[in-house]
């Protein structure tokens, strides 16, 4: 009997197959295989040692819950015939084939294009590849079928995406905060009116779904040292490119070279599409780890210091404030900087970083999730009265900073 699917064991859900065809196809594409060096959660390891998993880790549990989610609408009498299923999973496979190295750390540092963008011209450049096979996948994933439930499984507030990446993200952190019932939910998922909903009795996991989604940020993706640590990334990346731009000699793997003489911008990518992505996927997290490992022999001192302390986690210190922090502040950082006799020349312009980070559990500006009451009427869940979770959005404003400095400074944690 022929195999119609190849099976392998994955660490979050065990046993999971993918089908023979294109889908198997897609996986074995040098572009696909390209995201078993692209780390996750990007400098997070800084914090959690086990977070080492890759964006291939992910984009396989994402087709596996999509395969679910799939068989689980259709046992309720939803349509979807086998191209549809087919196109899905493809769209949720390849959802995050656009993002460069360490994930969404150098999105708009690197190159000024998101990585939605990148995802969509890697799924164009692939249909022209396999003759049109993913023409319905591209339709889905941009939202233009007319089976909208199938867009909103791909990129929605209750997505395929969502389920894998906390489920995931929290076993390989060791956060236990972060386990879901994913299988509860999918299992309560429905459709009414082309739309995706999830049944009455189901949003107390929808509702634990969200929470989980709140905590792991703060307490993984904007931990501060994890903030500080990928803040540093940025600088470094940027005060190369400096020197670069500048005529400086400066090592750097082939595919780093490039971005880092050139800006390329998304219209750069619709121009010049085919050439720019090859250039792209070749670029992942080994070529820049291997570059800042050199740079901290570098005679730019600014560039050496950083390097340095990004590679022996010799890391920033990092203030989170409520509110923005004061000019007088921000004053007295700087003139510690320059006073600061342990620190490069040029420290107080590049070293001090001031930004904000922010996160909504729930928000009304996507399309809300939508719930099937035991009536029979679809309600958004803002209006179910036991729900939870109030639509906000929580910002925090750091600033970050050597911590040689902290002595000098009169001000703590804020």
């Amino acid at each position: 009997m022929e195999k119609t699917h190849k099976i392998l064991n994955d660490p979050v859900y065990g046993f999971i197959s993918i089908p023979y065809g294109i889908v198997f196809d897609l996986v074995e594409h040098p572009y696909f295989q390209r995201l078993r060096s692209i780390k996750q959660v990007s400098l997070t390891h800084y914090v959690y040692p086990g977070a080492l998993h890759t964006r291939f880790h992910h984009a396989l549990g994402a087709l596996h819950l999509m395969g679910e989610a799939v068989k689980s609408l259709k046992s309720k009498g939803v349509k979807i015939n086998k191209k549809e299923a087919e196109a899905v999973m493809i769209a949720i496979l390849l959802h995050d084939i656009g993002h460069g190295p360490f994930s969404h750390t150098l999105e708009h540092t690197l190159i000024e294009a998101h990585h939605e963008e990148l995802s969509l011209l890697f799924m164009e450049r692939l249909n022209d590849e396999f003759g049109g096979k993913l023409d319905l996948a591209i339709r889905i994933f941009k939202g233009e079928y007319k089976k909208h439930f199938l867009h909103q499984l791909v990129t929605g507030q209750l997505d395929m995406d969502r389920m894998d990446y906390l489920n995931r993200d929290s076993y390989f952190t060791g956060v236990s905060e972060g386990v879901i019932g994913y299988d509860r939910i999918i299992k309560m998922l429905n459709v009414a009116d082309d739309r995706l909903v999830v049944e009455q009795k189901g949003i107390y996991s929808v509702e634990r779904f969200l929470t989980s989604r709140r905590i792991m940020y703060w307490q993984v993706y904007l931990h501060k040292t994890v903030v500080s640590a990928e803040q540093m990334l940025i600088l470094v990346l940027q005060r190369a490119r400096q020197l670069a731009e500048r005529g400086d000699q400066l090592w750097a793997p082939p595919s780093l070279d490039y971005f880092l003489h050139n800006r390329v911008t998304s219209a750069d990518f619709l121009n010049r599409r085919n050439d720019l992505l090859d250039c792209f996927a070749a670029l992942d997290d080994t070529d820049i780890t291997s570059a800042v490992k050199a740079w901290q022999k570098h005679s730019d001192a600014l560039l050496s210091y950083l390097s340095f302390g990004l590679i022996n986690r010799r890391l920033f210190r990092l203030e989170f404030s409520n509110e923005p922090f004061p000019e007088a502040y921000l004053n007295s950082i700087r003139a510690a900087l320059r006073g600061c006799k342990d620190l490069p020349r040029g420290a107080a312009e590049l070293f001090l970083i001031n930004g904000e980070e922010s996160n909504s559990a729930y928000t009304l500006n996507k399309e809300e999730i939508m719930v099937l009451t035991k009536e029979g009427t679809v309600v958004p869940m803002s209006k179910i009265s036991d729900f939870g979770i109030a639509p906000r959005t929580f910002r925090k404003y750091f600033i970050c900073y050597p911590k040689e400095i902290r002595g000098e400074l009169a001000g703590g944690d804020t």
